[in-house]
């Protein structure tokens, strides 16, 4: 008994027996209907972020496809685990509830933390937004005023580096980068774009690693030192032509970028297959219109960050993201006890 049609009956009458057929889930006219109600989004990370940017620039034109609206928690700690364990164990897998998750340090926190939930069993990512290469930056007051000063200075004494997590594709960077050039760096979490910035500001930090057009947005504050990414700067013009960290030293980091992306729980997806479809089908759409990319527009980060990817894409993103990891786990785990004041 697995077909949508059989299993709607059954349930639909059963829930008609209790007084409950309005409310079910899987019978028709809630399906012909869907969406007919506001979607609950978790982002796991804090609030005020590129996260929360993005999805509210995107949503500007999906709320308006959709003819719904849009409604944010957010759950910062633990690089993202409380968030995930929030949406996977304690949101009803309605079709509702959604998570918009930043997917490169999130699989690193998944690979390397070993929480208690599973990818891709528990949820699955389904529209990917934008494409951001991680970088190493500076504030443009800082006597660093290259990659190659930065590394100079390490190799002499440990650099305090800001970041917004240890498990991030911009900690895999440095730690990569200090591996293959024999310099140190202190990886101090601040629980966030926004505070990473700020210990940047402030001197608290000495350098800082993040991706790219969140720094790009205040680049009257910050200046871009290297980009880890093999063949191209994909904001040379914004970023002041930032050389490309392998051909400055001649390394073989591997491309460390973020992906953000929409995700539904599995469960739902698997038995509401016309639901979904109607889900992916119109982020689609929403990622196309210049609705979108005139809300991203005004928050001051650079639109050609943007990038649709679908299922298969965001997949495969994060299944490369968790084989990654494990090259680096053991000097990610080393790396946990930063006293960063974002720490969980």
């Amino acid at each position: 008994m697995t077909s949508n049609t059989t299993r709607r009956t059954v349930v639909g009458g059963l829930a008609a027996s209790a007084g409950l057929l309005a409310t079910s889930p899987f019978n028709g006219a809630a399906a012909q209907n869907y969406p007919n109600r506001k979607f609950s989004v978790v982002i796991p990370t804090g609030q005020g972020g590129g996260a929360e940017r993005l999805a509210r620039a995107f949503d500007d034109s999906w709320g308006k496809i959709l003819k719904t609206q849009f409604e944010y928690s957010f759950f910062p700690g633990a690089a993202g685990q409380i968030g995930y364990e929030l949406f996977v164990k304690r949101r009803p897998k309605d079709g509702y509830n959604l998570l918009f998750g930043n997917m490169g340090p999130e699989m690193i926190m998944y690979a390397t933390q070993k929480p208690d939930y599973n990818f891709p069993r528990d949820f699955t990512y389904f529209s990917m937004v934008d494409i951001d290469d991680s970088i190493v930056f500076a504030n443009r007051t800082s006597p660093y005023k290259s990659i190659e000063q930065v590394v100079d200075a390490a190799k002499k004494r440990p650099l305090n580096v800001a970041v917004s997590r240890i498990p991030h594709p911009a900690s895999i960077g440095l730690l990569a980068l200090g591996e293959a050039t024999k310099s140190s760096y202190n990886l101090i979490p601040y629980g966030g774009g926004n505070p990473t910035y700020i210990a940047v500001l402030n001197g608290e930090a000495e350098i800082g690693a993040l991706p790219m057009t969140g720094v790009l947005s205040l680049s009257e504050k910050f200046k871009v030192l290297g980009v880890f990414n093999r063949t191209k700067n994909n904001f040379a013009e914004l970023s002041e032509n930032a050389p490309l960290i392998n051909k400055v030293f001649g390394t073989d980091i591997p491309d460390l970028y973020s992906a953000r992306a929409w995700a539904v729980h599995t469960e739902w997806l698997d038995k509401n297959p016309k639901q979904f479809e109607l889900l992916e089908r119109t982020s689609k759409e929403a990622h196309a219109s210049p609705i979108f990319k005139e809300a991203y527009a005004k928050t001051g980060a650079p639109v050609n960050a943007l990038h649709y990817g679908d299922r298969a894409a965001c997949m495969k993103y994060a299944l490369a993201t968790i084989e990654l990891t494990k090259r680096y786990e053991g000097a990610l785990t080393a790396k946990r006890g930063g006293k960063g004041k974002g720490k969980k």
